[in-house]
């Protein structure tokens, strides 16, 4: 597995480790990340993740409330959230293609969420990229 998907995972562990715990951040990344097996340059991924995620959360949760129609984002499964979060951030402010965001998120998303997750944060992510990004 390359080191963007790892250390994607090892955000969206660490950004549910925080909701659920309400637990510091920096102590996640210290206790969580920076612990962990993982190679530096995935250590370095994630608490890029996990701290561009946690600046700009208030943005990312506004953006996910727009696109999770019907949805309260207190009613959405932490994994989930987790995961859109993620995304979220990465479409927002990085340069990486939409198609690998949306691809990675629905890959964390059957691997570790509920089995209709995939198409709910697929739908979220699709009606983004497809009113803001074209």
């Amino acid at each position: 597995m390359g080191k963007r998907s790892t250390g994607r995972k090892l955000a969206m562990q660490a950004l549910y480790q925080v909701d659920v715990q309400k637990v510091d951040i920096e102590k996640i990344v210290e206790d969580f990340v920076n612990k962990s097996d993982s190679i530096d340059e995935t250590k370095e991924w994630t608490t890029f993740l996990i701290e561009g995620v946690w600046k700009n959360k208030e943005a990312i949760d506004e953006k996910i409330s727009e696109y999770a129609i019907d949805w309260d984002i207190d009613r959405l499964l932490i994994i989930d959230k987790s995961i859109l979060r993620i995304a979220f951030f990465e479409l927002c402010f990085t340069e990486i293609d939409n198609n690998i965001v949306i691809n990675e998120a629905l890959e964390i998303a059957k691997e570790f969420s509920e089995e209709d997750s995939s198409k709910f944060i697929n739908g979220i992510l699709g009606k983004y990229v497809d009113s803001e990004k074209n």
